[in-house]
């Protein structure tokens, strides 16, 4: 497998090279370089084709890709003018713009003439590579080996100093193990993984594939993220039921389950009260952390700035909230917190549009359902994650979302 044009060549290298590129302490801004060099590079060859282009060069552009763009750029300026309102500086606004850029414009870059294929065996490449890592990382941990190595110099440049630190493990105060990788927190690995995993089944090779997937699959439980745990198997569950509803024993045994559910119904609600008590406990203090945190985060949107946001989330919160800061940890009150009700509505409107379009396509095309998988994950961490702070880490998944926006029906 090797790649075939520039946009192929950076792509390839970038992946296979990520923990390379994670030493340097470079991720952030080589991701955001990238995003920005492969649509400009998208926007020369979209410009510049004629009616003489071979079909297999032409850029075309999805409705799905319009209305993403579209409610980015709401955001942008939602973004923008929450700045303005309270008295923030240009310095501000382009450091807070910048995250949103690998999140915005990868799905545009996907659009390019770029084979998915060398996309997930670059990423079977570097499963394979954490594969390795992760018993070398754990072993550093018992032999008490400083987790945290040091802060890259590019940290000056600004942004969270977590994307730029090179940290080999973290240690909870419950004496819990959890691994980072090239990731900037273990969370954001929980998401990585998931995606990952969804790319690496459509590997062709079988031994590149089973690689694939058990390095995912590793990332997920290395990172002891509960939602990243839960995320995997209901994702493949729902993405095969949406995609074989219309089969006739499909929706019989629907049909069926719909019934015995109504029977059993308190049983079931029972259940699930103590499932979810039972997941909470398994981090009760980080539970009851983020349920302040949220209800303090709306309380503040709707008093100080519900239509347009604060703009920025402050580095500290509240001692209440054990001073994590207002705005994180789920993305829909972040972007109420930041962007407003107006930035909010366009993220919705981008992923239900974009659910709907992939949904349909589904149903005929392998392409659309990998697209299909990765906005399901996407939408599930938006409930315990700021998922555009890490779009920097998982955009080789938004690359392929964006090609299976291009998928006709």
């Amino acid at each position: 497998m090797n790649p075939q044009n520039l946009p192929e060549t950076l792509i390839w290298y970038y992946i296979i090279g990520t923990y390379g590129i994670y030493i340097l302490g470079a991720q952030f801004f080589f991701a955001i370089l990238l995003a920005c060099f492969l649509t400009f590079y998208l926007l020369i060859k979209w410009w510049n084709q004629t009616e003489e282009t071979p079909p297999e060069d032409k850029i075309t552009f999805s409705s799905s890709s319009w209305v993403w763009l579209a409610a980015m750029l709401v955001l942008a300026v939602a973004l923008v003018i929450a700045h303005l309102n309270f008295d923030y500086g240009l310095v501000q606004i382009v450091k807070s713009s910048l995250k949103w850029i690998p999140f915005a414009l990868f799905p545009l870059v996907g659009h390019l003439n770029i084979r998915p294929q060398l996309i997930y065996r670059a990423v079977c490449i570097l499963c394979l590579q954490s594969l390795i890592l992760i018993p070398i990382l754990y072993l550093a941990s018992i032999l008490n080996i400083p987790g945290h190595l040091y802060t890259s110099p590019l940290a000056a440049l600004g942004g969270t100093s977590s994307r730029h630190e090179v940290i080999l493990y973290a240690i909870e105060n419950s004496g819990r193990t959890r691994l980072h990788l090239f990731a900037s927190h273990s969370v954001g690995l929980g998401i990585v993984g998931n995606i990952y995993f969804f790319l690496a089944q459509q590997e062709l090779d079988q031994k590149w594939r089973c690689l694939g997937i058990a390095g995912a699959v590793a990332m997920i439980l290395s990172s002891v993220s509960r939602a990243a745990i839960l995320c995997l198997p209901f994702v493949i569950v729902s993405v095969w039921l949406l995609t074989n509803f219309f089969r006739p024993w499909v929706q019989f045994a629907a049909g069926l389950a719909s019934f015995l559910t109504g029977i059993f119904s308190a049983t079931l609600i029972n259940a699930l009260e103590t499932f979810r008590e039972q997941f909470h406990e398994l981090r009760a203090g980080s539970s009851e952390v983020r349920a302040i945190v949220l209800r303090m985060t709306v309380r503040r949107w709707q008093n100080e700035a519900p239509i347009w946001g604060h703009g920025v989330i402050e580095e500290q919160g509240p001692a209440v909230a054990a001073y994590m800061p207002l705005g994180t940890h789920h993305t829909w009150y972040s972007i109420l917190y930041t962007q407003g009700l107006v930035g909010c509505i366009a993220l919705a409107v981008a992923f239900g549009w974009s659910l709907i379009d992939l949904l349909f396509k589904a149903q005929t095309s392998k392409q659309a359902k990998v697209g299909l998988s990765i906005l399901l994950v996407l939408f599930l961490f938006t409930f315990s994650e700021i998922i555009h702070d890490s779009a920097y880490i998982y955009w080789p998944g938004l690359v392929i979302l964006g090609n299976a926006f291009r998928d006709k029906v």
